[in-house]
């Protein structure tokens, strides 16, 4: 009797993982999914750049007036890791373009943020600042260095798409911040 007990139980639970196979490859089929759908989710960093624009002991940049194409995808500030101020976006092209700053030593920051770019003797003027460009394997910087703070738009994009996120920074006292609708702003 005991055999037969033992021999139902182990039919019953393969019935059962049968049953929920079943259902498993239901909902598969026929619940809609989009597999060609961007897993990219764009951030609202209003509250972030506030929050840095108070903290940080130097003019925080975010970018103003880029056209909706542009979509922001981390944020970040870090007191404790030299003040540093981080704001991802894919261009776009779908490439990535970052701003950086900080506090740290310059030259060890931005082989860190730019994924180890060297210094190039070339220099581009955007506005009214000449900034460096820096050469990676995987990805380019542009550099501005000033009495504080170092500020690095880096990622996989073109000097070009990184030079439109370097024009496009603005630095504003929390007082005078801007309101959601401008810092996403077509031109």
């Amino acid at each position: 009797m005991a055999g037969m007990r033992g021999k139902q139980t182990v039919w019953d639970m393969t019935l059962s993982m049968a049953v929920i196979g079943i259902a498993v490859a239901v909902i598969y089929v026929f619940i809609p999914h989009d597999e060609d759908a961007d897993p990219v989710r764009a951030v609202d960093y209003r509250v972030e750049l506030l929050t840095a624009r108070r903290a940080a002991p130097y003019p925080v940049a975010a970018p103003e007036g880029l056209a909706k194409d542009w979509r922001p995808t981390s944020v970040s500030y870090e007191r404790q890791s030299s003040n540093a101020w981080h704001l991802g976006f894919l261009d776009p092209d779908g490439e990535y373009v970052a701003v950086e700053q900080s506090t740290a030593p310059a030259d060890k920051y931005i082989r860190q943020v730019s994924q180890n770019a060297e210094e190039t003797e070339r220099t581009q003027r955007i506005g009214d600042e000449t900034w460096q460009r820096w050469e990676g394997p995987k990805y380019d910087a542009l550099v501005l260095k000033e009495q504080g703070a170092t500020t690095v738009v880096t990622g996989t994009a073109s000097y070009e798409q990184l030079a439109k996120m370097a024009a496009a920074l603005k630095t504003k006292t929390p007082e005078a911040s801007p309101g959601p609708e401008a810092l996403n702003a077509k031109p």
